[in-house]
């Protein structure tokens, strides 16, 4: 695509594009450390793949564009990236040929969100209990959406960060209750193994709802959405759906405990992903999410002192940290 000159640059400027199960996020940088411009979210349902997405989004931008960077919520491992909640996939080989960029690089989304977590400030993060963070040690990072990411950052032992590259979303679900089991049997017998993703993500509000309304001799409306979950259980006052989103809750209370813990997280655990905002006071003051993160017995008083926050941040933080992830690579 030729490039259209932008009022005050020819020469360079970056595409940055934060691609999820549901939503692609895409801006515009006009070079390493400048503020981030013309800021979009598209469907990723209304486009074929991610090269028809990109060409969407360049043709009303009118700014040139030649080198990008963009976080996919997918392990990266080679060339061909495929993503795991949608069926888009691409050669990251070919798609830098087809734009003519100078520079792609791909990263996973939440590696990506975990390098911006630096960079955030008060204004973009909604306590969620805790003490003070301590300083220089490694952070926490989950977040339920189409799936559920995770990742951290560990000190580099140079003064700077490493993010973690990992698929903790896919760890095999540990049920607590008999309730629990319950649900956790149901999904056995629609997906097999059960990772934690299939109870706390949005798909995972859906099914569970489904399974619990079936527990109790009910049968849920046909097509829910997640959105229909959470509007049964907060503004309806729905039986089933308040259960299925305590339970979403507490799953993500006792995975975010379990990620502090193998981090040895007391720089804080920072909770992203498109659902919790929407939650609001709900999830903060009223969720079962806190007690649980904190139900670990003899390590109880270690996790209570550990801050945790919802990222509020708009646009994705997550677009920052993949301009960073391309400012380290090499030119």
């Amino acid at each position: 695509m030729d490039s259209v000159k932008a009022d005050g640059d020819d020469r360079s400027g970056r595409l940055l594009a934060d691609v999820g199960g549901t939503h692609a996020r895409f801006a515009w940088q006009a070079a390493a450390g400048a503020p981030l411009q013309h800021a979009q979210v598209m469907p990723v349902a209304d486009h074929a793949g991610l090269e028809d997405a990109v060409w969407s989004y360049l043709a009303g931008l009118k700014r040139p564009v030649t080198e990008a960077a963009m976080a996919i919520a997918t392990p990266v491992l080679g060339d061909v990236v495929s993503m795991t909640n949608h069926p888009w996939s691409f050669s990251q080989q070919a798609l830098r040929q087809r734009f003519g960029w100078s520079r792609l690089l791909v990263i996973n989304d939440f590696t990506a969100l975990a390098l911006a977590l630096p960079l955030l400030g008060e204004a973009d993060l909604r306590p969620v209990g805790g003490a003070v963070a301590a300083p220089g040690a490694p952070l926490a990072l989950l977040g339920p959406g189409t799936g559920l990411g995770v990742s951290g950052l560990v000190p580099d032992g140079r003064g700077g960060w490493l993010a973690l590259a990992g698929e903790g979303g896919h760890a095999t679900w540990a049920a607590l209750t008999p309730r629990e089991l319950r649900v956790r049997e149901g999904l056995s017998q629609r997906y097999g193994h059960v990772s934690v993703e299939r109870v706390a993500s949005g798909q995972g509000l859906v099914d569970v709802h489904a399974i619990l309304c079936a527990a109790d001799g009910l049968t849920p409306a046909g097509n829910l959405q997640p959105r229909d979950v959470t509007a049964a259980a907060l503004v309806h006052g729905q039986p089933q759906a308040l259960e299925t989103l305590n339970l979403f809750a507490a799953v993500l209370g006792t995975v975010a405990g379990d990620l502090a813990l193998t981090l040895g997280a007391r720089g804080g655990v920072y909770l992203g992903g498109g659902i919790l905002p929407r939650l609001g006071d709900w999830f903060v003051l009223h969720s079962p999410f806190r007690e649980r993160f904190e139900a670990k017995g003899r390590y109880a008083g270690y996790l209570r002192d550990i801050p945790a926050w919802v990222i509020t941040a708009d646009p994705s933080p997550a677009l920052l940290g993949a301009s960073h992830a391309l400012d380290a690579e090499p030119a």
